[in-house]
C-alpha cells in the first residue's frame, strides 16, 4: 500500500502531568503525540545513546531481529481516531534466497522507540500530517524557556 508521506524527526520530549509529550514533525510543522512517562524516558534515552543497567523490552525486541536478520527500515504514523494515533513498523529480512519486506501495525510509542533505537526514519502520511495540529510556537517557547526539549 503506498502512499505520500513526510519525513519527522523527533523534535522534544516534554514530561505532562499525564505522560510525556513527544514533538514530532520538521522545519514545516511540529506535532504531540502524548505517551506512557515510562516510554517517554525509553524514547529519550534511545535519542541521547545512553547505556540502561538492564536490557528493556524494546532492547529485547532488537537482539530478536539481529539474531534473524530482520532489519528496521522505517516507521509511518499513519492515523489519527478519536485522538488515538495509529503506526506501522516496515521490516525487511533478506538471506541469499530472497527479501522479505512486512509491515505491522504497532502503538507509535513503541515504533518511534524503535526507530530511535536504530537511527531509522520517521515518516507520517501527508494527510494526517495535514490535518494536526501546528505545536512548533509551543516548542519553541519551551527551547526560549531554557528547557531540555530538543532531543538532537
Amino acid at each position: 500500500m503506498k502512499q505520500d508521506v513526510v519525513k519527522v524527526d523527533i523534535r522534544g520530549i516534554l514530561p505532562a502531568a499525564s505522560g510525556c509529550a513527544l514533538f514530532v514533525g520538521n522545519d514545516e510543522k511540529v506535532f504531540v503525540i502524548n505517551v506512557e512517562p515510562q516510554m517517554g524516558l525509553i524514547i529519550g534515552m534511545f535519542l541521547r545513546g545512553e547505556a540502561k543497567e538492564r536490557p528493556l523490552t524494546h532492547d529485547l525486541i532488537n537482539r530478536i531481529f539481529q539474531g534473524f536478520g530482520i532489519n528496521v527500515e522505517r516507521v509511518i504514523i499513519t492515523d489519527l481516531k478519536n485522538s488515538t494515533y495509529f503506526a506501522r513498523i516496515v521490516l525487511m529480512q533478506q538471506n541469499e534466497l530472497a527479501k522479505k519486506i512486512v509491515e505491522l501495525d504497532a502503538r507509535p510509542s513503541d515504533c518511534l522507540a524503535i526507530a530511535a533505537a536504530h537511527k531509522k526514519p520517521i515518516f507520517v502520511s501527508a494527510a494526517l500530517f495535514e490535518q494536526v495540529e501546528d505545536m512548533s510556537k509551543v516548542l519553541d517557547q519551551m527551547n526560549e524557556a531554557g528547557s531540555e526539549s530538543e532531543t538532537d
